[in-house]
């Protein structure tokens, strides 16, 4: 992880190889039509939520990745928070809040988010090669943007559960 706020040259070259990957993936997906298992993390602080932005895909969505063999979500989980935004945390402290399995990108996709809420905002680091950006939003603004359709799902729970005070 790098707390640089611009990309290298060499960044933008894994950028593009990202890129590349993905869209022979998206391809092998749509022959093969998979089951994958990703997880992501859904961390919130002071009422916003924290939204990543990947190298290959023009949505928004959130630190998580695709499981290992033989690792839980929660774990991978949380080797994906390191990974992708330098963050620490504890399997245990991850609430489930969605899981569901949906075809998306031509393949049959299950998918398990997990929450967690942050007492402080942390200091956050991304590579510039897989993740570009990692930003917080409030949830009205969040779902203005073009979202991975769970994450929006969650979004959407958690406003109607926690709606913000009219003032």
């Amino acid at each position: 992880m790098s707390d640089r706020s611009q990309p290298t040259l060499v960044d933008r070259g894994f950028q593009l190889a990202y890129v590349c990957a993905y869209r022979a993936m998206r391809t092998y997906w749509k022959v093969r039509r998979p089951t994958t298992h990703g997880t992501l993390v859904i961390l919130w602080n002071r009422g916003e939520v924290l939204l990543v932005r990947n190298s290959y895909v023009p949505y928004y969505s959130l630190p998580g990745g695709y499981l290992n063999r033989g690792e839980t979500a929660r774990d991978a989980a949380v080797r994906e928070l390191s990974e992708e935004v330098g963050i620490t945390a504890k399997a245990e402290s991850l609430e489930l809040v969605l899981e569901r399995t949906h075809d998306w990108e031509g393949k049959h996709d299950h998918v398990q988010i997990f929450s967690l809420e942050l007492p402080t905002r942390p200091s956050i680091a991304v590579d510039h090669r897989e993740v570009i950006e990692a930003s917080w939003w409030s949830p009205e603004r969040a779902l203005a943007l073009q979202l991975f359709p769970p994450l929006r799902d969650v979004i959407e729970q958690r406003q109607a559960r926690d709606p913000v005070p009219a003032g």
